[in-house]
Formats: structure tokens, sequence, C-alpha cells
């Protein structure tokens, strides 16, 4: 196993690697000054100079993306749950859900630090609003995946709809939960930082907007780097998560077959 999981990351890790040295090599054969394109190495000394000051703004931000993620999964799953029990909550409330989508941030922002203030919160209502979507449209679309013999097998055993739900739909719509997972696990690092752009003294996108408004190019790509490593481990996370979760439901449903065989 341990070894299939090398051989997966090694055609990304040397990709990388091979832009990373591509970059250098570019830099160094047309003497591009610093303040235009900084190469590779000078961003990674820059970066080990400026390691405690760029951890405090990273940390702030990841907090604040982790705890809009896991209010907008939350209210994702929720919303899923009642569009696919209540049709006619569907019907009448995702058209205004998918128009909430469609509202541009830098609009959206402004106009809740103007109801909400400067503070936590319109930052939190922020990432909920970007954060929840996929997992809810991914969710409710694996709520109605599940196998229509096992449905009709269940309602012929004299399964309730709560049963039914438990039991059929709900596992079913795992793979597409954590499908919405992994985008949402992205869009929330991203989403933290451009609300720290609104209004903020600390986190790593208020840091970029100093790095730019001083012309410190390096710094800016710096941000950057930090910023994409950021959305790769919560996507990572999000991966692992998936496949420790469905492999246990994969197991439960073998040994569940195996009893019956028994």
């Amino acid at each position: 196993m341990g070894g299939r999981r090398w051989r997966r990351a090694l055609p990304p890790a040397l990709a990388i690697a091979g832009v990373l040295l591509t970059w250098q090599a570019l830099c160094a054969a047309f003497d591009i000054p610093v303040w235009l394109l900084p190469d590779p190495w000078n961003i990674a000394l820059y970066m080990a100079e400026e390691a405690e000051l760029l951890i405090g703004h990273v940390a702030f931000t990841l907090g604040l993306a982790l705890r809009g993620m896991l209010l907008g999964v939350a209210a994702g799953v929720i919303c899923a749950f009642l569009f696919h029990l209540l049709p006619a909550v569907r019907a009448a409330f995702s058209p205004l859900l998918v128009a909430s989508q469609n509202i541009p941030l830098i609009a959206l922002g402004p106009l809740l630090m103007i109801w909400f203030g400067v503070g936590i919160l319109p930052k939190l209502i922020l990432l909920v609003l970007v954060c929840f979507f996929p997992v809810a449209w991914s969710m409710l679309a694996g709520l109605g995946q599940s196998e229509p013999q096992l449905r009709e097998y269940l309602a012929m055993i004299g399964a309730s709809r709560v049963q039914t739900f438990f039991r059929l739909e709900l596992p079913a719509s795992l793979p597409y939960f954590f499908a919405g997972l992994k985008l949402t696990a992205t869009y929330s690092f991203l989403t933290a930082m451009v609300a720290e752009w609104l209004g903020s003294g600390r986190g790593i996108g208020y840091f970029l907007v100093l790095q730019y408004k001083g012309f410190k190019t390096t710094g800016v790509f710096a941000s950057i780097f930090c910023i994409v490593a950021c959305s790769l481990v919560l996507y990572g996370l999000a991966v692992l998560a998936e496949s420790r979760v469905l492999n246990r439901l994969r197991m439960g449903g073998s040994r569940s077959k195996g009893g019956g065989r028994a």
C-alpha cells in the first residue's frame, strides 16, 4: 500500500521539481531582476528569513478557514437533508441558493462588513456562504443515487422512510459528499484570504496586500507559495478522510454480506 502511494505521488513531485528548476534556470539565463520575477531560491531564502512572521499569518488564516469550513459543511449537509426529504422546500429555495453563488465576493464582502462590522462574524458568514454550496449540491445529488432495487426491497420488508434514508440513501451519498468536501477544502482557504483583504490586521491575505503595496515581489510570491501549500494540505486531509471513511464503509458492507451468506 505504501509503495503504491509513493508511485502515485512521484509523477506530480517530479513535475513540480521540473517547473521549479526550469524557473530557476530561466531567471539565471536571462538575468531577470528580483523585483520583476524572483527565482525559487530567493523566494525560499526570504521564506526562511521571515518564517516566524509567515507562520503566524498562515496560522491565523488557517484557523479562520477551518472554522468557516466546518460551519459551511454542517450547513451544506443540513441543507441537502432538507432538500432531499422535503421536495417542496427544494423547489422553493434551490433557485435562491444557486443565485447566491453568483454574487461576487468583492461585492458581498463590503456589504457584510457594513451590516456586521469588521470583526470575525462577516468573515465567517462569507466563508459559510462559499463553502456550504459544493457540499450541499454534491450530497443532494448523491442522496438520489441509491439503487432502485434496494429501495424496492426495503419498501417490501416494511422499512420506514427514516430507515430507508439512514440505511440506503445516506451511505450512497457519501462519495458525493466527499467530492463536495474536496472542493470546499480548496475554496475555504482562498475565501478566508479574500475576507482578510476586506478588513483584517492579521492573516496571509493581509500580509499579501502589504507586500503588494510595498512592491515587494519576493514577499508576494512567498505569500502565494504559502496559500497554495495550505490549500493542498486541506485538500489532502479531505482526500485522507474520504479514503478512511469509504474503506470502512466497504469493509462493513463486506462483513454484512459475509454474515448473510453464513
